[in-house]
């Protein structure tokens, strides 16, 4: 094409706004030496709509073109029914491998890795294990770069890369060549604990072994990209106010989506029906100061964005392992020192706004100055006290032993709103006693 792109490439972009029967209709037509890379590209979800709808003989043909740890999110995709068919459709071997991987939990290192890997022993000099390496190529590795030196009990003993093999001498003893200080990970460790250790080690590959320190397999960095994906939508979803949902947002049924969001968007409502209650008890002091109603949106607005700034850094900052749990009392001297400079510059705004408005327009009354006052004392406790709750909540969401994404920006703006009413009444009581109230 005159592009550049193949039609194979034009599929690819046209394909999240394709319904799935111009999907398959278009998978059907595509060309027979680019289809394989192709349906490799695709997700996981993708591959199993695609293969639930050919015959047997071709669900055979690409399942087979996976290897075993895509197999295994492929089976994992499947309704219960459906999950033995499809394995019945591997060599024997390859079903030995995936069934092994299906006994891990799918959001922990063992149910992530490959099992092909390349294995050198000890004993090997460079020479051998280069020529090894190179019989090993045909045989469908995770991974060529990088080959893990194993004692006779499938213990890990080292490992060493390609590179340093072409560069070492061919007799020397391969125990001479290899780094034995390997960073590797259990194979009952959670996926996300596994992409922040290798994102912090820069590693490509890590090996992972069972509770005997025998090496299993290996998590590779491509793995860990849809590790990190699938973790950072949930986490932006729950951030939202609903649960993360299960499949893509083109993919989820109305009333999935319906389900997902109902219960939230419930909770937060009857959340904010206490900020009704809480106006409505100073009524009187609305009453007789009607100007005071116009900041309320105003000020607790401000709280509540502050509050939801802090939540949002102090999650992500979890996710990143940058803070854990016994981090809080640094999280509230540093979050109450930034609470009170975000109030006192918010302050001087309100307060200067209040002020010119009143000197150009009259618009606030004989106490202009009270109230501009009032404002600004206001909305100097609100937004320091939203900053700190906002920090707060995900510790102690944590704490209970939930999820901290769970802190929700609508559900600390709602927090706030109520006490940032409390807060923004007792200082008008505090400032206009005596005259407006």
């Amino acid at each position: 094409m005159g592009d550049g792109t193949s039609p194979a490439d034009d599929l690819l972009a046209a394909w999240p706004s394709m319904t799935a029967d111009d999907r398959f209709d278009a998978f059907r037509h595509i060309d027979r030496a680019e289809v394989g890379g192709f349906f490799l590209g695709l997700s996981t979800s993708d591959q199993v709509a695609m293969m639930q709808r050919v015959t047997v003989g071709e669900r055979q043909v690409w399942l087979r073109l996976l290897a075993p740890d895509d197999a295994v999110d492929v089976v994992q995709h499947l309704p219960a029914e459906e999950r033995q068919s499809f394995l019945e459709l591997l060599d024997e071997a390859t079903r030995r491998e995936v069934a092994a991987l299906l006994a891990y939990a799918e959001d922990a290192a063992g149910g992530l890795m490959s099992p092909r890997f390349a294995r050198l022993r000890p004993e090997m000099t460079v020479g051998e294990a280069i020529r090894y390496l190179q019989r090993q190529v045909q045989a469908r590795l995770e991974t060529i770069y990088l080959a893990y030196v194993l004692d006779p009990e499938q213990r890990l003993c080292g490992v060493v890369s390609f590179r340093e093999l072409l560069a070492a001498s061919a007799d020397s003893p391969l125990a001479g060549v290899m780094r034995t200080e390997v960073i590797s990970v259990q194979a009952s460790m959670d996926q996300e604990l596994v992409a922040r250790i290798m994102a912090r080690h820069n590693l490509s590959a890590i090996p992972v072994l069972d509770a005997a320190g025998r090496m299993q397999g290996i998590v590779t960095v491509d793995d860990i990209v849809d590790v990190v994906e699938e973790a950072a939508t949930e986490d932006i979803q729950k951030l939202g106010g609903m649960q993360a949902l299960d499949t893509t947002y083109l993919e989820t049924g109305v009333l999935s989506m319906v389900r997902k969001r109902a219960g939230w968007l419930a909770a937060l409502f009857l959340g904010e029906m206490l900020t009704a209650s809480a106006m409505g008890h100073y009524e009187n002091e609305i009453a007789k100061a009607v100007v005071l109603a116009l900041f309320i949106p105003l000020i607790i607005s401000s709280g509540g964005n502050s509050g939801s700034q802090a939540t949002t850094l102090v999650i992500r900052a979890m996710a990143l392992g940058e803070v854990t749990t016994g981090d809080w009392w640094r999280i509230v001297r540093r979050e109450l020192l930034v609470g009170i400079c975000l109030g006192l510059i918010l302050a001087l705004i309100g307060l200067v706004r209040i002020l010119a408005w009143q000197e150009m327009f009259h618009t606030y009354g004989a106490y202009a100055n009270r109230v501009a006052v009032t404002v600004a004392f206001s909305l100097l406790g609100v937004v320091t006290w939203g900053t700190l709750a906002g920090s707060m909540l995900p510790f102690v969401i944590r704490r209970l032993g939930f999820d901290p994404a769970s802190a929700s920006a609508p559900f600390v703006a709602t927090l706030v709103d109520v006490s940032g009413l409390v807060i923004y009444f007792n200082v008008a009581q505090l400032m206009l006693g005596g005259s407006l109230l």
